[in-house]
């Protein structure tokens, strides 16, 4: 399974070639580069993705290349989160409009349209925030019961 590391603070004048020329020591590792730029300049937007084979080789990267400096600036280098579920992307992706497509008609409520769901696995809290959510509910818990 390959995975996706996120590339951010990146020179607005930084080409692809230039972003594939940092990571050259890990060729054999690297599936593909990205740069994400501007459609109107085409331009980069300051980030970008490299994606690797493995999980193992997206931890080294990570490690090894977040607070990279390059033409004076330090790289954010980290994992990529998973893709949200936002306008551009499901006008732009042939996947997100099956997913939308796929859902059943009962999933509807009654309140403007909005989508309820059933399924918890789809709404998993990230996990680097899951202890401070649970703390959160605690919390919360507490207040409802003692007013």
């Amino acid at each position: 399974m390959s995975v996706r590391i996120y590339v951010g603070n990146l020179p607005k004048e930084i080409e692809r070639e230039s972003l594939e020329a940092v990571f050259s020591e890990h060729t054999e590792e690297i599936i593909s580069v990205k740069l994400i730029s501007d459609r109107k300049t085409g331009k980069c937007r300051g980030f970008g993705f490299v994606t690797v084979k493995t999980d193992e080789q997206a931890d080294a990267i990570v490690e090894k290349f977040n607070g990279f400096s390059l033409e004076d600036t330090e790289l954010k280098v980290e994992k990529a989160l998973p893709r949200s579920k936002g306008k551009e992307e499901e006008s732009s992706s042939d996947s997100g409009a099956r997913r939308k497509s796929s859902k059943p008609a009962s999933n509807k409520s009654s309140s403007g349209g909005r989508a309820a769901f059933s399924d918890t696995e789809t709404a998993q809290p990230d996990p680097r925030w899951a202890q401070d959510l649970a703390k959160l509910k605690e919390m919360l818990a507490a207040q409802t019961t003692s007013s």
